[in-house]
């Protein structure tokens, strides 16, 4: 019974190892997002802001420093969870400590006991009186057994007390590194709030001078609502054209497998024919048909449909459709612009900032449908089975409609903003459905 209970404290002592791991994974996985933020801010920071005074480069500067801002609310929030996984993991950690040295003390008193009792019978005389004072054989063997049992257990208590004490040791260092990190990451903290205090009181400045002239700002976002309408139903409309000439290929395919098989049946009747067979048989073969027309962008081939399930199983980890240091500065959907009152957008993609020169880049496998110009600048589709990336605002394509195009293969160049940065509009589409990028896109 006693080993037992020495084994049983060896499986609790292996136990809390495992679980502490668990926990310093987790606590590992938060520092990797947050070195991953940190890196992208510190990237993000190269990205220049406009010295203009008007309008539409105060709104660029504007619509960048809110993205900024928003890394940096991230950055600030990834510290926090990291500070509260540090908590836990030190009271964890704490608890775990105490009850071990608890444990290692008892384990020691047990040991210190038994080895006085080896010490007072300690001669080889004391034992073979033990063995040979026995009433019968069988009462000598069970004592033998015992005799050999109490020295396993002796050995096995010694293991436990070494390993608990190597076990006291690594808790007592991790909860000093846990301590030591949370001090570092509170410190980091401190200096990432101030950082985002002065990115929101530059943009109080921004959004007051805006303010000044709202005839202008206004006129400035309707003009550039009316352009974005214009290229989504331009979009719409290219988009629609595939779905139909999609639809008219499996409707010649399916017409062309009829012909087929008409044909491949009359000239089986008329082998039948010839061998003095029955005919009527044959015309089985003509009633083959396929169903009615389906959905939109209904794939024909295994290709396409293993392309579209393996585009959704990437959902999260599509890379970024810009080269280079990148900022979210306008994001899908109908929001509010922060800090400006009345100033309500609705984008049906993605707005990205980056570097002068950037370069958009494929975020799949898939087939340029689309290469076409609008307002001064390029667009290109790619459709990648059911779903369809689009890459707008380019100065120039380096791919060709119905061209065959491979993850992140350079697809052209993002045109300036004219703030000496560029400007990617991206979309994303599942046939006519509009998808939110963000929710696609990795880091």
């Amino acid at each position: 019974m006693k080993i037992g209970r020495l084994v049983l404290i060896l499986l609790a002592c292996l136990t809390t190892v495992v679980t502490q791991a668990q926990t310093t994974r987790q606590i590992r996985n938060l520092q990797s997002q947050s070195k991953s933020l940190k890196q992208q801010i510190s990237e993000s920071e190269t990205l220049l802001r406009s010295t203009k005074k008007d309008v539409r480069s105060q709104l660029n500067n504007l619509a960048l420093l809110n993205g900024q801002i928003d890394n940096q609310r991230k950055y600030v929030a990834s510290i926090e969870n990291d500070v509260k996984a540090l908590d836990s993991s030190i009271v964890s950690l704490s608890g775990e400590l105490k009850k071990l040295q608890a444990e290692l003390d008892e384990c020691k008193r047990k040991y210190a006991r038994s080895v006085m009792y080896m010490y007072r019978n300690r001669t080889t005389q004391n034992k073979l009186m033990f063995l040979f004072s026995a009433k019968n054989f069988s009462q000598m063997f069970r004592r033998m057994r015992y005799m050999a049992e109490y020295a396993k257990y002796q050995r096995i208590q010694g293991e436990v007390i070494r390993q608990k004490e190597a076990t006291v040791r690594s808790k007592q260092n991790e909860l000093l590194e846990a301590k030591s990190q949370k001090g570092r990451l509170l410190a980091a903290g401190r200096e990432e709030q101030v950082k985002l205090e002065g990115q929101q009181k530059e943009r109080q400045g921004i959004v007051a001078e805006l303010q000044k002239k709202q005839s202008k700002l206004q006129a400035t976002i309707a003009q550039t609502r009316k352009r974005y309408n214009s290229l989504n139903a331009k979009i719409d409309r290219l988009i629609q054209q595939e779905i139909e000439a999609a639809e008219r290929r499996r409707k010649e395919e399916e017409a062309r497998r009829r012909r087929e098989a008409e044909r491949k049946a009359k000239a089986e009747a008329a082998a039948r024919a010839k061998k003095g067979k029955s005919s009527k048989k044959s015309s089985s073969a003509s009633s083959t048909k396929k169903g009615t027309s389906g959905p939109a962008f209904r794939e024909q081939s295994s290709t396409e449909r293993k392309l579209s399930r393996n585009f959704e199983a990437n959902k999260g980890r599509l890379p970024i459709p810009i080269t280079g240091p990148y900022v979210y500065s306008s994001h899908y959907g109908q929001y509010n612009v922060p800090g400006l009152k009345g100033v309500r957008l609705d984008n049906k993609g993605v707005n990205i900032t980056g570097k002068a020169g950037a370069q958009a880049r494929c975020i799949f496998d898939g087939e340029v449908t689309a290469v076409f110009s609008f307002g001064g600048y390029v667009n290109v589709l790619v459709r990648h089975g059911s779903y369809i990336s689009v890459y707008c605002n380019l100065s120039s394509a380096s791919v060709r409609k119905g061209q065959k195009v491979s993850t992140r293969q350079i697809l052209g160049k993002v045109a300036n903003d004219g703030t000496g940065n560029c400007m990617l509009h991206f979309q994303l589409r599942k046939e006519t459905t509009k998808l939110n990028p963000e929710v696609w896109l990795g880091r």
